[in-house]
């Protein structure tokens, strides 16, 4: 095993040599905080956030999941402050007009022209993309693209509540697209301007919260190690008052190494019951819950797991990235778990050039796709190079039928890790793959 700390460009080149990550429009130029999935990065994005769904909403009966509009009324961005206060400092340089967010820089000189004392006093940014709804551009047709999914999550609390009238606790579920106008979008997917996020709103009686509290810290710990982050990268930090959002009565980030540094990989907070009384005084509509036991109504309190897909899925990317030494030579590889590898199985002739191999190769090919899907086939170059390309992009599993398959009916699995070979036989080949 290689001692070598993955860097950034280890991360950002394998994905786009591998067809995990692309530049979006990248063939004109790109723009700057947009990223475009290839098939592997798509199907590995899929896998992350299915497991999410599957662990914080299928596997559980208190949830409930929704999918709300990406444009809203605005007067919701406006009750939650978003209009007034979502903002960055920005600064721009005198000399080359360049700008930046204060706190990401240092202001004695330009990063850019290298000019000395060169930026005026900040100023605020509202980073939301703004737009007009409807053929008339005024104000009462402005709208924006949602900077968050929770508040979507929200408004659609009292539809949940009278369509399935859950008891409490019960949480609602999203995934979905959000967009901020970064002034400087950096770090690969770390910080862009089009993003996906995972976020529940758990909907909870007060006197509950600290026990509730933990019990998510202790859940969402449980979901990181299934995505094999090692526990060393994961920290908890506890958000101090003064750091803290003012409707947040307890918040963790739970920060990762990054090649980037020690930055946040998600956010868990009790945010009282800050944003449905919000709605109530803004709306005019109640947004009291009536437990069924016949105690008061009351409005819920609100416990906040936040998610962000890409900071995950490289979070993922940085904690397989492996290299290690074979016959002698360098060989870097992503030991990602089996349920989130793109690809599960990779099926190969040893050589593609006799067609016996190939038909029989085929067969093999047809009864793992049909079980698993994910499979691969690959035929392109030598063997040692198909295991390289495989190793490279996390297939688990390389199956390759040769001369003595046609005979005995076997065939030969390699695994990625160990680089180890057996001999399995056809009619056990699909439960052998799934142990």
């Amino acid at each position: 095993m290689s001692d070598k700390k993955v860097s950034l460009d280890d991360i950002v080149s394998l994905c786009k040599r591998r067809g995990f990550i692309y530049q979006g429009s990248e063939v004109y130029g790109g723009l700057a905080g947009t990223w475009d999935y290839g098939p592997l990065g798509l199907t590995l994005k899929r896998n992350i956030m299915n497991l999410w769904w599957k662990t914080f909403v299928d596997d559980r009966e208190d949830m409930y999941g929704v999918d709300a509009a990406i444009l809203m009324n605005q007067k919701v961005w406006q009750a939650s402050g978003h209009v007034d206060t979502f903002t960055d400092p920005l600064v721009e340089c005198s000399e080359c007009k360049s700008r930046f967010r204060e706190d990401q820089i240092d202001t004695a000189k330009c990063p850019t022209c290298g000019t000395a004392d060169s930026f005026a006093e900040a100023r605020q940014f509202n980073m939301m993309f703004k737009t007009n709804v409807g053929p008339v551009d005024d104000e009462s047709s402005v709208s924006y693209l949602r900077p968050e999914t929770a508040q979507g999550i929200f408004t659609n609390f009292k539809n949940v509540v009278d369509s399935f009238y859950p008891d409490l606790p019960f949480g609602i579920a999203q995934q979905g697209k959000a967009f901020r106008n970064e002034i400087s979008p950096r770090d690969f997917v770390f910080r862009s301007r089009e993003f996906e996020q995972m976020e529940i709103e758990y909907f909870i009686d007060p006197k509950d919260w600290e026990k509730i509290f933990e019990t998510w810290v202790n859940d969402i710990e449980a979901f990181l190690e299934q995505l094999g982050l090692p526990k060393t990268s994961v920290h908890k930090l506890e958000v101090p008052n003064e750091d803290r959002a003012h409707y947040s009565k307890r918040t963790i980030d739970f920060e990762f190494d990054f090649p980037i540094g020690r930055k946040e990989l998600l956010g868990l907070a009790y945010r009282t019951d800050f944003d449905l009384m919000n709605i109530q005084n803004n709306s005019g509509k109640s947004m009291d819950y009536r437990p069924k036991d016949g105690s008061p109504a009351l409005v819920p309190h609100v416990i906040e797991p936040s998610f962000g897909v890409e900071r995950t899925l490289m979070a993922v990317l940085t904690s397989a990235y492996t290299q290690d030494e074979v016959n002698g030579e360098e060989r870097s590889y992503l030991k990602l778990p089996v349920h989130l590898a793109p690809v599960r199985v990779a099926v190969s002739p040893l050589l593609k050039n006799k067609p016996e191999l190939v038909a029989k190769a085929r067969e093999v090919y047809a009864m793992l796709k049909k079980e698993y899907g994910n499979v691969m086939w690959d035929d392109n170059g030598n063997i040692g190079k198909r295991y390289r390309r495989q190793d490279e992009i996390g297939t688990p599993y390389c199956v390759v039928v040769d001369f003595d398959s046609l005979e005995d009916d076997s065939v030969t699995v390699r695994h990625r890790d160990t680089t180890k070979q057996e001999r399995v036989k056809l009619a056990e080949l699909v439960a052998r793959v799934k142990e």
